[in-house]
């Protein structure tokens, strides 16, 4: 199927409402303190823990079912090799919570496409038999979401294949560094836009050796910005915000995507606090991510996403984890 090459996107356009001047510029001013606050604490954090060179991972190759299986083991076989090797590592210098974790992260019954434990770590895993699966989700994560507290996403990940059963897989996808909370990275769209290159590039392969799959990406918190930036041309059925502070654009059609836009927030979700405005910085870049996914004017399809927390919406028998589950599924959800 093809795609818009990136080279060829249209800037995408911003949102237009804005703030009266006094409480915008009051926004503005929290908003960068808090991010400035942030950046000079997270200045004095431990140096990251080292890594080895993952090896080169090669393209799927386009294949039959079985063929794609045979493949899909051997790639996921060199990858625990590479998470016990970061492990031993991560063990010699001393940081004994990262190495248990990449222990737990490479066992037998683990499958990832790709690591790479380096600048924080990034990993893509798969839950689920991607070789015969005819629905694909793709989580995309968030704000604070790194190897080591990972555990989260993985568990979201197991908790929503088991809602969509056998027939059905779930790509955890952490290929990019997340910002940390309050952060000045976490208030811009800068680390959005590098990472929704890499989206946008694994969802074409994964298109390429499944084409018959219904692919549907769903972007947590900041994960859902780069997934608005990912979206044009992507060959997925649906793309879902949720716990979203914003996308960056103005409107769900500035996605230039075919597939439905769902957007979805708990009514204990805190991010629903977050300024939904969009300031203009030095260099091109903005602060802040403009209009709310939930907010009519947007435009997305809005789904029932319960009462629970900004990381409570792949908890095992959550109303969010139903609705999820049936967006991946093609079916209708629960509607706000």
């Amino acid at each position: 199927m093809a795609t818009h090459p990136r080279g060829e996107r249209r800037a995408p356009a911003r949102p237009s409402g804005r703030l009266p001047g006094r409480l915008r510029r009051t926004v503005l001013a929290g908003l960068v303190s808090a991010a400035v606050a942030a950046s000079v604490v997270g200045a004095a954090r431990p140096v990251d823990v080292p890594a080895p060179v993952p090896p080169a991972v090669a393209p799927l190759t386009p294949a039959g079912t079985t063929e794609l299986a045979a493949e899909l083991a051997e790639r996921y076989g060199a990858e625990r090799a590479a998470l016990r090797d970061a492990a031993r590592t991560a063990r010699a210098h001393g940081a004994r919570h990262r190495a248990e974790a990449l222990t737990a992260m490479a066992t037998a019954e683990r499958s990832f496409l790709s690591f790479d434990g380096r600048d924080g770590g990034r990993g893509i895993e798969v839950v689920g038999d991607l070789a015969r699966a005819d629905r694909i989700a793709v989580l995309v994560p968030g704000v604070d979401t790194t190897i080591d507290s990972y555990g989260r996403l993985q568990r979201g990940a197991v908790a929503l294949q088991k809602e969509l059963g056998p027939r059905a897989a779930v790509v955890a996808w952490l290929d990019y560094r997340t910002p940390a909370t309050g952060s000045a990275a976490s208030v811009t769209p800068g680390r959005a836009d590098q990472a929704a290159r890499t989206l946008h590039s694994f969802v074409d392969e994964l298109h390429r050796v499944r084409p018959d799959a219904r692919l549907t990406l769903l972007g947590h918190s900041y994960g859902s910005v780069v997934c608005a930036l990912a979206a044009p041309g992507l060959p997925v059925a649906g793309i879902v915000l949720y716990g979203s502070p914003g996308t960056s654009l103005d409107r769900a059609a500035d996605l230039r995507t075919r597939a439905t836009v769902w957007a979805g927030r708990a009514s204990g979700d805190w991010v629903a606090e977050v300024p939904h405005v969009s300031v203009p910085l030095p260099a091109g870049s903005r602060l802040g991510f403009g209009t709310d996914p939930v907010d009519p004017a947007f435009g997305a399809r809005r789904f029932a996403a319960g009462d629970g927390g900004h990381s409570d919406y792949l908890a095992p028998g959550s109303v969010p984890l139903r609705n999820l589950a049936r967006i991946v599924d093609g079916q209708e959800p629960d509607r706000a």
